[in-house]
Protein backbone atom coordinates (compact mmCIF):
# COMPACT_ATOMS: atom_id res chain seq x y z
CA UNK A 1 0.00 0.00 0.00
CA UNK A 2 1.06 3.57 -0.72
CA UNK A 3 -0.28 6.61 1.10
CA UNK A 4 -0.16 10.02 -0.55
CA UNK A 5 -0.63 13.32 1.27
CA UNK A 6 -0.77 16.60 -0.62
CA UNK A 7 -0.02 20.05 0.75
CA UNK A 8 0.67 23.55 -0.49
CA UNK A 9 -2.66 24.55 -1.93
CA UNK A 10 -4.17 27.95 -1.26
CA UNK A 11 -5.59 31.10 -2.74
CA UNK A 12 -3.57 33.37 -5.01
CA UNK A 13 -4.21 36.10 -7.52
CA UNK A 14 -3.82 35.54 -11.23
CA UNK A 15 -0.18 35.58 -12.22
CA UNK A 16 0.91 34.21 -8.87
CA UNK A 17 2.67 30.99 -7.97
CA UNK A 18 2.15 27.99 -5.71
CA UNK A 19 4.25 24.93 -4.91
CA UNK A 20 2.31 21.74 -4.27
CA UNK A 21 3.94 18.83 -2.47
CA UNK A 22 2.95 15.20 -2.19
CA UNK A 23 4.53 12.99 0.42
CA UNK A 24 4.45 9.27 -0.34
CA UNK A 25 4.71 6.67 2.37
CA UNK A 26 4.17 2.97 2.75
CA UNK A 27 6.03 -0.27 2.53
CA UNK A 28 9.41 0.11 0.85
CA UNK A 29 8.38 -2.79 -1.38
CA UNK A 30 5.38 -0.82 -2.66
CA UNK A 31 7.29 2.44 -3.13
CA UNK A 32 9.98 0.62 -5.10
CA UNK A 33 7.47 -0.50 -7.71
CA UNK A 34 5.94 2.92 -8.39
CA UNK A 35 6.15 3.45 -12.13
CA UNK A 36 4.66 6.93 -12.49
CA UNK A 37 3.56 9.68 -10.18
CA UNK A 38 1.33 12.43 -11.39
CA UNK A 39 -0.77 15.45 -10.61
CA UNK A 40 -4.41 15.63 -11.60
CA UNK A 41 -7.06 18.26 -11.03
CA UNK A 42 -10.80 18.52 -10.94
CA UNK A 43 -12.81 21.71 -11.05
CA UNK A 44 -16.44 21.84 -9.89
CA UNK A 45 -18.73 20.41 -12.53
CA UNK A 46 -15.85 19.17 -14.66
CA UNK A 47 -14.14 15.85 -15.16
CA UNK A 48 -10.81 15.12 -13.60
CA UNK A 49 -7.91 15.88 -15.92
CA UNK A 50 -4.25 15.04 -15.93
CA UNK A 51 -1.84 17.90 -15.34
CA UNK A 52 1.65 16.37 -15.32
CA UNK A 53 3.42 13.11 -14.62
CA UNK A 54 6.93 11.87 -14.00
CA UNK A 55 8.27 8.37 -14.29
CA UNK A 56 10.77 6.53 -12.15
CA UNK A 57 13.55 7.64 -14.50
CA UNK A 58 12.64 11.30 -14.16
CA UNK A 59 11.00 11.75 -17.54
CA UNK A 60 8.26 14.38 -17.39
CA UNK A 61 5.03 14.66 -19.33
CA UNK A 62 2.71 17.67 -19.30
CA UNK A 63 -0.78 18.48 -20.42
CA UNK A 64 -0.72 21.09 -23.15
CA UNK A 65 -2.57 23.64 -21.04
CA UNK A 66 0.24 23.82 -18.43
CA UNK A 67 3.33 23.60 -20.60
CA UNK A 68 5.70 26.42 -19.83
CA UNK A 69 3.87 27.32 -16.61
CA UNK A 70 4.01 24.23 -14.38
CA UNK A 71 6.98 22.04 -13.50
CA UNK A 72 6.77 18.58 -11.98
CA UNK A 73 9.70 17.22 -10.01
CA UNK A 74 10.49 14.61 -7.40
CA UNK A 75 12.88 14.08 -4.55
CA UNK A 76 13.31 10.33 -4.45
CA UNK A 77 15.28 10.47 -1.20
CA UNK A 78 12.31 12.12 0.50
CA UNK A 79 9.64 10.20 -1.47
CA UNK A 80 8.10 13.56 -2.32
CA UNK A 81 6.53 14.80 -5.52
CA UNK A 82 6.25 18.51 -6.33
CA UNK A 83 4.32 20.70 -8.71
CA UNK A 84 5.61 24.23 -9.15
CA UNK A 85 2.82 26.32 -10.61
CA UNK A 86 3.65 29.72 -12.07
CA UNK A 87 1.62 32.27 -14.03
CA UNK A 88 -1.55 30.89 -12.50
CA UNK A 89 -4.86 31.65 -14.19
CA UNK A 90 -8.40 31.63 -12.78
CA UNK A 91 -9.10 28.55 -14.91
CA UNK A 92 -6.44 26.69 -12.91
CA UNK A 93 -8.80 26.77 -9.94
CA UNK A 94 -9.47 23.16 -8.93
CA UNK A 95 -8.80 20.45 -6.39
CA UNK A 96 -5.37 19.05 -7.18
CA UNK A 97 -4.66 15.39 -6.55
CA UNK A 98 -1.44 13.46 -6.37
CA UNK A 99 -1.47 9.93 -7.73
CA UNK A 100 0.88 7.01 -8.12
CA UNK A 101 0.78 3.80 -10.05
CA UNK A 102 2.51 0.46 -9.81
CA UNK A 103 0.75 -0.81 -12.91
CA UNK A 104 3.16 -2.20 -15.51
CA UNK A 105 0.94 -0.90 -18.31
CA UNK A 106 -0.54 2.45 -19.23
CA UNK A 107 0.82 5.89 -20.00
CA UNK A 108 1.94 8.76 -17.76
CA UNK A 109 -1.10 10.99 -18.21
CA UNK A 110 -3.77 8.37 -18.83
CA UNK A 111 -2.72 5.91 -16.17
CA UNK A 112 -4.17 3.75 -14.78
CA UNK A 113 -3.29 5.08 -11.35
CA UNK A 114 -4.03 2.92 -8.35
CA UNK A 115 -3.13 5.24 -5.45
CA UNK A 116 -4.61 8.68 -4.84
CA UNK A 117 -4.26 11.42 -2.27
CA UNK A 118 -7.11 13.38 -0.72
CA UNK A 119 -6.38 16.53 -2.69
CA UNK A 120 -5.43 20.11 -2.00
CA UNK A 121 -7.50 23.09 -3.14
CA UNK A 122 -6.04 25.72 -5.43
CA UNK A 123 -8.05 28.90 -5.98
CA UNK A 124 -6.90 31.60 -8.39
CA UNK A 125 -8.71 34.91 -8.40
CA UNK A 126 -8.77 37.35 -11.29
Amino acid sequence: QVQLVESGGGSVQAGGSLLLSCAASGYAYSLYYIKYMGWFRQAPGKEREAVAAIDSGGRMTYADFVKGRFTISQDTAKNTLYLQMNSLKPEDTAMYYCAATTSPTGTPLRGPYNYWGQGTQVTVSA
